[in-house]
C-alpha cells in the first residue's frame, strides 16, 4: 500500500503536467489558425460534445439487447435481466477553413445510407451549408461538413517552384465540400476547357503550367487564337517555358501541328526500340522523353469552317480544314506516345472543335455557359439530368473560377473552384525554369544517338 501510495503521489503532478501540455499546444494551433479554421476549431468541439445526442435523435444508434461480458460476470442468477445497451458509432472530428471532417464506424442496421439519408439533419444541427457523406473504407464514413461554401470562396494558389512528385496528377482545385480535386492524366490524349470569356478558363491552365513547369519530362507548346504575338495574350509570362508558341496566324500554326504530327510519328515508329515498351506511360515521362503538351486557346479559331468564293476563303478553308485533321491525328495516336492536348473554346459546339476531335477527349471542363445547349456540348447530354450542377447556374462574379466536370466514381457532376495564379508567380516560374525548356525533337535525336552506340541502327522519319 505504500508503494501505491507513493506511485500516486507521481501520477498527479504527471497527469497534471500532460493535461497543461496539451492545453498549450490546442491553444498554440488556435492561435495560429486562420479566422475560418479558428470558427471550425469551436465547431468540432460543439460536434464531439453533442454527438451521442445528436446520434439517437437522428437514427444513428442501434440497441442492443445482448449484456455485456461484464454484465454477465456480475448478474445473479436469480436477479433481474441486465438492460439492453444503446451502442452510439465513435467519431473522429477535424476542423480547416471551411468546417469539419467527421469519421464515423458503422454499426449493424446503422450504415451509409442511414448516414446519407441523416446528412440534412446533421448540416441543420452543425450549422452546415451542406453535408456530404462518402464511404471510408470498410466500417467507416467519412462525414463532410462545410460551414461557408467553398466555391464562392476565392483561392490564391503559389507555386513552389518545385517539380511535381507524380507528373499523371493533375490538382485541379477543391469541390463544393473543399475536397481536393484531381484527374489523371496517363493515357488522356486530350482534355477540352470551356466557358463565357473572363470565366477563368486559361487562369485553370496557367496554374497547370506552372506547376508542370518545374519538371524537364513536361515541354509545352501553344497556339493561342486570341492574339498575334505572345506578348499580347493570356500566355505573355510563361512563353519563355515553351518551346513553341504561334498566335492566330493561320500558317504557323499549321506548320506547328504538322511539326508535332512528325513527333508524334517518329515516336510511333521508335518506341519500342527506345523505351521497350508501345506506351510510354508504362515507364512514365522523362527528361529524354518528355511528356508534349500542346495547348490550343480560342480553338474554333483554328478550326474554322470558311464559305465563299474569295481568294482568301479559298486560301483558307483548306488550311484550317488540314488543321482539324492534323490536330485529330495527335487526339487519335498521340496518347501512347506522350503528347497531350488541351483545347480552350467558349464553346465547344461541333462548329468549334469538330466532334471527330472533341468526343475523343475524354476529360471535358466546363466553365460558366449562357445556355444549356453550349453546356451539353462541353460535358454531355447527361448533364441535362444534373440542372442543380450545370454550369448555366455558374453566373455572376462569385462563380469566376468554378467548372463543372464528370468525375469518375462519383455520380453526376462535381463543381470545382480552381485557384488563381498572380502574374508575379506566373513570371517567377518561366524565369527559374526556362533553362529546362527543350524542344522534344531534339530530345529524341540525342535520345536516337545515345541508343544507336550500343544497338543496331533505329528507324527514324524525315522531317
Amino acid at each position: 500500500m505504500e508503494a501505491i501510495a507513493g506511485y500516486a503521489s507521481y501520477a498527479l503532478p504527471i497527469a497534471t503536467a500532460l493535461v497543461g501540455v496539451w492545453l498549450l499546444v490546442t491553444v498554440g494551433r488556435y492561435v495560429r489558425a486562420d479566422r475560418g479554421t479558428r470558427v471550425s476549431m469551436r465547431q468540432a468541439v460543439r460536434v464531439r460534445w453533442g454527438w451521442v445526442r445528436l446520434a439517437r435523435m437522428a437514427g444513428l444508434t442501434v440497441t442492443d439487447k445482448t449484456p455485456s461480458l461484464l454484465a454477465q460476470i456480475t448478474a445473479q442468477k436469480d436477479g433481474a435481466t441486465p438492460a439492453s445497451r444503446v451502442l452510439t458509432p465513435k467519431i473522429k472530428v477535424k476542423p480547416d477553413q471551411f468546417g469539419v471532417i467527421v469519421r464515423a464506424r458503422t454499426l449493424p442496421q446503422v450504415g451509409l445510407e442511414e448516414y446519407q439519408k441523416s446528412a440534412r439533419f446533421l448540416a441543420d444541427a452543425w450549422r452546415c451549408t451542406r453535408v456530404s457523406v462518402l464511404p471510408d473504407g470498410p466500417g467507416k464514413v467519412v462525414i463532410r461538413g462545410v460551414r461557408s461554401d467553398p466555391l464562392t470562396t476565392p483561392t490564391v494558389h503559389r507555386p513552389t517552384g518545385r517539380p511535381p512528385t507524380d507528373l499523371t496528377r493533375w490538382e485541379l482545385g477543391v469541390d463544393e465540400y473543399a475536397a481536393r480535386v484531381c484527374v489523371s492524366l496517363a493515357n488522356v490524349p486530350g482534355v477540352t476547357v470551356a466557358g463565357v470569356p473572363g470565366a477563368g478558363k486559361t487562369s485553370g491552365v496557367n496554374k497547370f503550367v506552372c506547376d508542370f513547369a518545374p519538371s524537364p519530362s513536361v515541354q509545352i507548346a501553344t497556339a493561342d487564337g486570341k492574339v498575334s504575338r505572345a506578348s499580347e495574350g493570356d500566355y505573355a509570362d510563361l512563353v519563355k517555358r515553351m518551346f513553341a508558341f504561334c498566335g492566330d496566324d493561320l500558317d504557323e500554326a499549321n506548320a506547328l501541328f504538322k511539326r508535332l504530327v512528325e513527333l508524334r510519328k517518329r515516336r510511333s515508329a521508335t518506341i519500342r526500340d527506345v523505351l521497350g515498351v508501345k506506351n510510354m506511360w508504362h515507364t512514365g515521362p522523362s527528361p529524354q522523353w518528355p511528356l508534349t503538351v500542346l495547348i490550343i486557346d480560342e480553338a474554333h479559331t483554328f478550326f474554322r469552317e470558311y464559305k465563299g468564293n474569295d481568294a482568301t476563303t479559298n486560301r483558307l478553308a483548306p488550311l484550317t480544314a488540314e488543321n482539324a485533321r492534323l490536330v485529330e491525328d495527335l487526339v487519335k495516336k498521340g496518347r501512347s506516345v506522350g503528347i497531350l492536348v488541351i483545347l480552350i473554346s467558349q464553346k465547344t459546339t461541333g462548329d468549334a472543335i469538330p466532334t471527330f476531335i472533341r468526343d475523343v477527349c475524354p476529360i471535358g471542363l466546363s466553365f460558366a455557359q449562357k445556355t444549356v445547349e453550349a453546356a451539353v456540348a462541353a460535358l454531355g447530354e447527361d448533364i441535362r439530368n444534373w440542372p442543380d450542377a450545370s454550369p448555366v447556374t455558374l453566373q455572376g462574379p462569385a462563380y469566376v473560377g468554378v467548372a463543372v466536370m464528370a468525375m469518375q466514381g462519383r455520380p453526376g457532376y462535381t463543381r470545382i473552384r480552381t485557384p488563381y495564379v498572380s502574374d508575379t508567380d506566373a513570371v517567377r516560374i518561366a524565369e527559374n525554369t526556362s533553362h529546362l525548356t527543350a524542344d522534344p525533337d531534339l530530345c529524341l535525336d540525342a535520345l536516337l544517338r545515345s541508343t544507336s552506340r550500343t544497338t543496331t541502327p533505329l528507324p527514324s522519319l524525315t522531317k
